[in-house]
């Protein structure tokens, strides 16, 4: 796994983002307003998404280690501003607490455990911070006011989509490629597509020559691999078809 945030800074973190997220729901129209990132999401669907994800994975943190995960419960979220941001925050701390009664090592089911992420409690409090920070731009873009996104975060959310998104031992399909990610805050990573499967590292003075690469603000990279934007939003160089390759690939493990 690449150098990540502190366990604690993680956990303030999922508190903080939940917070701004809150605060671009209320901004919102309404809970019925589209949300542009997300076809056919209305702000409520994604209040009721990123809530009851923070349910589901605070019980799979409190499962510990497992074959598979426990079912998820069929929530549903009051249709009330002042109710649904009430249910949020009791989501947010169910999982807060899970998260700070495991500590950092405490092993858990996750979907990426055949990755770099570590299958614990870390890797899903980092993982966390960037589903609710993304879903903050979300809210925000439905609000129409997006704000910046912490530098040091974005700089996490690129690594870490890395690690976790971009990890696979799934072999790829197609001919062996190099991707090279630049951000502009002075931050590189590298991602070797073959084989053996997909697998990041940091970009070295000694690595391979790229067969693609993308530059931009980390804001706008995590953007461009979460899918909020595109190759015209940021600096494509090498062969494009490497990244619509790689945005098409849904391995098989």
């Amino acid at each position: 796994m690449t150098e990540s945030l502190e366990y604690s800074a993680l956990l303030q973190l999922i508190d903080e983002r939940s917070a701004a997220f809150r605060s671009a729901v209320a901004a919102a129209p309404g809970l019925d307003a589209p949300v542009p990132s997300c076809p056919e999401w209305t702000v409520f669907d994604l209040v009721q998404h990123l809530g009851t994800g923070q349910r589901w994975w605070a019980a799979i943190v409190t499962a510990g280690p497992a074959e598979a995960p426990p079912a998820k419960e069929a929530v549903k979220a009051p249709r009330e501003l002042e109710a649904l941001l009430a249910w949020f925050t009791e989501s947010n701390e169910l999982l807060l607490s899970a998260l700070r009664e495991a500590g950092p090592e405490r092993g858990c089911w996750t979907w990426w455990s055949a990755g770099v992420s570590p299958a614990n409690a870390r890797g899903v409090a980092r993982r966390r911070v960037h589903e609710i920070l993304v879903h903050t731009y979300d809210a925000q873009l439905a609000a129409g006011a997006v704000q910046p996104m912490p530098a040091d975060v974005a700089v996490d959310g690129v690594a870490e989509f890395l690690d976790t998104c971009n990890s696979t031992p799934a072999a790829w399909p197609h001919e062996a490629a190099i991707i090279h990610y630049h951000a502009t805050e002075g931050r590189s990573w590298l991602l070797a597509l073959d084989d053996t499967g997909a697998w990041p590292a940091p970009l070295t003075a000694d690595a391979p020559p790229a067969s693609a690469s993308a530059t931009g603000t980390a804001e706008q990279l995590l953007l461009f691999m979460w899918g909020r934007l595109t190759m015209s939003d940021v600096k494509i160089d090498g062969d494009p078809q490497v990244f619509e390759q790689l945005i098409a690939w849904e391995p098989e493990e």
